[in-house]
């Protein structure tokens, strides 16, 4: 006591000297003796800042406003800033900037906006004055609302530059008549050709020889073929926290307790209370949120949604009759039934005539409310001519949003739609149709379909592990870390304990789920913490309750790939080049092409009517090199030697249809035709193809894996 009595005596100066340690422990971080230092960017993208806590703020959005989870979220924003900046900075280069004209322009198109009643005029059109009353209205009674508009300005602004861009770089995508000709010669000119192939079939592997140095060079002569990113591969064992066999009877047991009424003396009041079933309770509700987990749900249900094996026993229950317990997703439930409806549920469809003044009508409705009613009266004339044209009948004539389904509308139940419409659909018989007036206009109806619809009283208990059986778990888990402690050997231990194993190959450092299991951010930063080394292992909770027990196996840092990891492409690469050569030193360059065909015991082939935009030779296969050498041999001379893809080829040009060497001029229609083919289908590719070379040639640091 006499120590707490000082302590109470000393307390500003125990408040002065834990703030001023709270103090050095804050700006330890920020000030290094040379001034201050700020957090670490996100990225950085050609010299320009991605902070944090913009970034975050984006990131929040996404996963507030758009479900957007965990690295889905992350990621998504950083592909979007990338694109915003890289864009942002070529504008600046450029000296692009959108005016006033542009984002009226904007608004004037953007739907948001251009069927709002309140922007627009006598008219129906668009008012750009009336748009800009309620902005210089927000900004002095809702300044939050106003500052929100402020960046859906900018939003409107960069997409207006980025469209302005798009254009500019498609009025410099241009050809002129030289291209156009150039490109109908690729695909007009063509040679007929003589060859002989040895392919590399015919020389067995076992002549071959090869060692890990050639392999080297072939990986490092193929650099960007053989680029990898930083990577670990893993083993793990996973202990699930799942409720026993035992721990399931234990529930149902309790649960099957309420299906009878119990009797328990009560010692305050010395009186024998009774506690009700849920076949016996008065009041139903009560007692289901007095003795379950989840509430009372007063809503009639389909046979759909109903669990769908228990479907048809619940569904025809009946009244006060119970079933139970059984297995609905994550709880054990037994259920009475209550009531239930026949056809409570109505799927129905319509098609809205609309008239100048009725509820949320477009502007463009011009019919007055006499004509909508006839019009109404004459579509149900012609489907009850032709029942099946009904959906046909809503794609062209509806005014309502349901037009683009075909006038479906689903399923509802009693209440949720307005009176009359209601009152029709759910007092006649399926088949039925009519038309129906309501505030929206003249609905001509369809009754589709109709469902019974029960209402269940449910006492439920969430199907979850003991406490002895979360122990055990616990436990196993432990056990396994204590002797990887000892040992260090996943596999020797799970064959000595009988564990499964499960491997993940290739985790990369901004990768969030593996097969199998989601939101793994956790086991990835620490794979790739610097303090992390192969045979480390560590335990991390599963957020569903239980452990994983992870083991790095191998870890593989940015650069070119390790031979053994992808001899399985290297090496048949390097036996088709020594085979090859093997190939050209064993025959004469000089001999003829029928003399190395027999030779080598192979046929002389020929190819027709080759062209330069085709690079596959009939019964050869993809050989882009052979064809291109026969358009650079001469009219019956023979080629080199020609390593191509499938084989070692020598050709003889026999034929030669040179578009240019023709006397009769080329039309100039064909011509303007291939110059136009050229123009429309580079220009759709071009922004495109102009980003993906910004972004590829931008210096980007990115940093996401540092905070996320």
């Amino acid at each position: 006591m006499a120590i707490l009595g000082q302590i109470r005596s000393k307390s500003i100066f125990l408040i002065i000297v834990i703030g001023l340690a709270l103090f050095a422990f804050v700006i330890s971080g920020v000030f290094d003796g040379k001034g201050y230092q700020a957090q670490k960017p996100v990225g950085v993208i050609n010299g320009e800042d991605i902070l944090i806590e913009d970034f975050r703020g984006q990131v929040d959005f996404l996963e507030r406003n758009y479900n957007q989870k965990g690295m889905i979220a992350v990621n998504n924003v950083w592909n979007q800033r990338l694109r915003s900046e890289i864009l942002r900075q070529q504008f600046e280069i450029t000296g692009i900037q959108s005016g006033k004209d542009h984002l009226q322009n904007i608004l004037k198109n953007n739907p948001t906006f251009n069927s709002d009643q309140q922007f627009l005029n006598e008219a129906g059109m668009f008012d750009i004055d009336k748009f800009k009353s309620l902005i210089i209205e927000l900004k002095t009674t809702n300044p939050e609302a106003y500052e929100q508009w402020k960046n859906q300005e900018k939003i409107f602004e960069s997409q207006s530059n980025e469209q302005i861009y798009f254009n500019l770089v498609n009025a410099g995508v241009n050809y002129t008549q030289s291209d156009g000709k150039f490109e109908y010669t690729l695909q007009n000119d063509n040679v007929d050709i003589e060859y002989v192939q040895i392919p590399y079939s015919s020389v067995d592997d076992s002549l071959i020889s090869y060692s890990t140095p050639d392999l080297k060079k072939y990986i490092s002569n193929n650099k960007d073929e053989f680029k990898v990113n930083s990577s670990r591969d893993i083993e793990y064992v996973i202990f699930e926290e799942k409720p026993s066999l035992e721990d399931e009877n234990a529930i149902k047991n309790r649960l099957s307790k309420f299906l009878k009424e119990s009797k328990e003396f009560n010692e305050v009041s010395k009186l024998e209370e009774v506690t009700p079933s849920i076949i016996t309770a008065t009041n139903i509700k009560e007692f289901i949120n007095e003795y379950s987990e989840t509430s009372f749900d007063s809503i009639y249900l389909p046979k759909g949604s109903l669990p769908a094996d228990h479907a048809n026993l619940l569904f025809n229950l009946n009244n006060n009759q119970t079933y139970g317990p059984y297995l609905d997703g994550e709880y054990f439930k037994i259920s009475r039934m209550l009531d239930k409806k026949i056809g409570g549920s109505v799927r129905s469809s319509h098609i809205l005539v609309a008239y100048e003044g009725s509820k949320n009508a477009n502007p463009n409705v011009s019919r007055s409310k006499t004509e909508a009613k006839k019009e109404a009266n004459n579509i149900l004339r012609k489907i009850r001519k032709s029942p099946k044209s009904f959906t046909e009948l809503a794609f062209e004539f509806s005014d309502g949003p349901s037009k683009s389904s075909g006038g479906d509308l689903g399923f509802v139940q009693e209440g949720n739609m307005v009176k009359p419409f209601n009152d029709f659909i759910f007092s006649k018989r399926v088949g039925s149709t009519g038309v129906v007036e309501t505030d929206f206009g003249f609905h001509v109806i369809k009754v589709v379909a109709k469902d019974d619809l029960v209402l269940l009283a449910s006492i439920t208990e969430k199907n979850v592990p003991s406490d002895a059986t979360s122990d055990k778990v616990f436990n196993s888990a432990t056990k396994l870390e204590m002797n990887l402690s000892k040992d260090g050997d996943l596999n020797a231990l799970s064959n000595k304990e009988n564990y499964t194993i499960k491997t993940v190959n290739g985790i990369e450092i901004l990768d969030n789920d593996f097969p199998g299991l989601k939101d793994q951010r956790r086991i990835v930063q620490w794979l790739f913490s610097e303090s992390t080394n192969v045979s480390d292992f560590k335990r991390f909770d599963l957020p569903k309750g239980g452990y994983l027990i992870v083991q790095v196996t191998n870890m593989v840092d940015e650069g070119l790939s390790d031979v053994q990891d992808v001899s399985y492409k290297v090496l048949p690469m390097v036996l088709k080049s020594k085979k090859a050569d093997l190939i050209i030193s064993k025959n004469d360059n000089s001999l003829s092409i029928d003399e190395i065909a027999k030779i080598n015991g192979v046929e002389v082939r020929k190819a027709l009517a080759l062209n330069q935009k085709n690079a596959t030779i009939s019964g050869s296969g993809l050989e882009p090199l052979v064809i291109g050498s026969s358009f650079g041999t001469n009219l019956n001379e023979t080629s080199d030697f020609i390593i191509g893809e499938n084989g070692v080829y020598k050709l003889k040009v026999i034929r030669r249809n040179d578009i240019n060497s023709n006397t009769d001029p080329i039309d100039s229609n064909f011509i303007i035709s291939y110059k136009n083919q050229l123009l429309n289908t580079n220009r759709t590719s071009a922004f495109t193809r102009v980003y993906e070379s910004l972004k590829e040639n931008a210096e980007v640091t990115d940093n996401r894996s540092v905070y996320y």
